[in-house]
């Protein structure tokens, strides 16, 4: 079975799906690689927005896959994983097009990473979603810390990567995580709530997205975001991080 789908509608829209819904949508290296692609087939003139979800109705995405990254132990090890997805994580960030995550289910951890760095994010009613990193004795290591805290008020984005809870779908709306609550056909309530955005020109779209672009230095983000990497991996290297996740992991 293919680890991830990418598919293209009639509309304009193009869908990058996890395909692993047997480990709750956790990102592997495949799962990179195909959000990679995807970014890159989304530049195409007649791909009008990204939409990013997890296949079956459990998860969109529960984070880095554990029984694949827990085999890194240090500083070293964990290093390039955390680069290799925050640098993907910033192009998705700053790609030309409206991005959608549409969170079918659960979002754990890098999860919500993703999630945080598209434009617009639908939940499904009954779904949760939290930074629970800290849970683990590490931070954000893929960028979404530092594109929370571009996006969110400070004392918002704090209180989430610190609490390191998991929010009901309304919680999440009420304080303007999600724009949207849907039951039902997420494909159905995707194109729904983009609505008239589907019927403009692409010209148009991206001149929009630019807009928005610009009011992030770039340079200064992409920064901050390699940084996040590195903290997340000096933090990895240590032994209560690991201690953690073994407790986690035994629990579950």
């Amino acid at each position: 079975m293919e680890s991830y789908l990418i598919s293209k509608d009639a509309s304009g829209l193009l869908f990058y799906t996890i395909n692993r819904p047997e480990k709750r949508n956790a990102v592997n290296d495949e799962i990179m690689d195909g959000l990679e692609k995807a970014i890159s087939l989304a530049e195409a003139e007649d791909v009008k927005a990204l939409v990013i979800t997890g296949a079956g109705d459990r998860a969109f995405c529960s984070g880095g896959d554990l029984s694949v990254f827990h085999r890194l132990k240090t500083k070293e090890e964990a290093y390039p994983m955390l680069s290799k997805m925050a640098k993907i994580i910033g192009k998705l960030l700053l790609m030309p097009k409206p991005t959608v995550a549409l969170m079918n289910g659960v979002a754990i951890g890098g999860g919500c990473e993703i999630a945080t760095a598209c434009d617009f994010r639908l939940g499904r009613k009954g779904m949760k979603a939290g930074f629970v990193q800290g849970n683990l004795a590490i931070t954000t290591g893929w960028g979404g810390g530092s594109i929370l805290c571009e996006k969110f008020p400070a004392s918002t984005a704090l209180k989430m990567l610190t609490d390191g809870s998991m929010l009901s779908a309304d919680e999440l709306l009420n304080m303007g995580y999600l724009d949207h609550v849907y039951e039902g056909d997420p494909y159905r309530n995707c194109t729904e709530f983009l609505g008239k955005l589907l019927e403009k020109e692409v010209g148009v779209l991206s001149a929009y997205v630019a807009i928005l672009r610009r009011k992030w230095s770039e340079a200064s983000l992409i920064e901050r975001i390699e940084q996040e990497a590195v903290q997340c991996a000096i933090l990895w290297g240590k032994e209560i991080h690991h201690q953690k996740v073994e407790e986690f992991l035994n629990k579950s």
